[in-house]
C-alpha cells in the first residue's frame, strides 16, 4: 500500500479524500491539523457599534465565496 502525501493535496482535495476515507485516520489528523493551523478572522468585538453590520457584511461575504465556487 502506498503512502498517501497528504501535504501535498490542497484544502479542498484533503477535504474530498477524507469525506470519501472517513476510516483513514491520517487523513483525519492531517485535515484537523490544517484547519487547526489556519488564521482565525476577528470579525468585530462586542461593545461595537457596528457590530451586526460587521456580522451581517461577513455573512454575506461568505455566502458570495460559496457562490463563486
Amino acid at each position: 500500500m502506498s503512502e498517501v502525501n497528504y501535504a501535498a493535496m490542497s484544502d479542498q482535495q484533503l477535504k474530498q479524500y477524507f469525506l470519501t476515507h472517513r476510516h483513514d485516520e491520517a487523513a483525519f489528523q492531517a485535515y484537523l491539523e490544517r484547519r487547526r493551523s489556519q488564521p482565525k478572522a476577528i470579525i468585530t468585538k462586542v461593545g461595537d457599534p457596528d457590530f451586526e453590520i460587521k456580522i451581517q457584511e461577513a455573512i454575506n461575504q461568505k455566502l458570495q465565496a460559496r457562490k463563486t465556487r
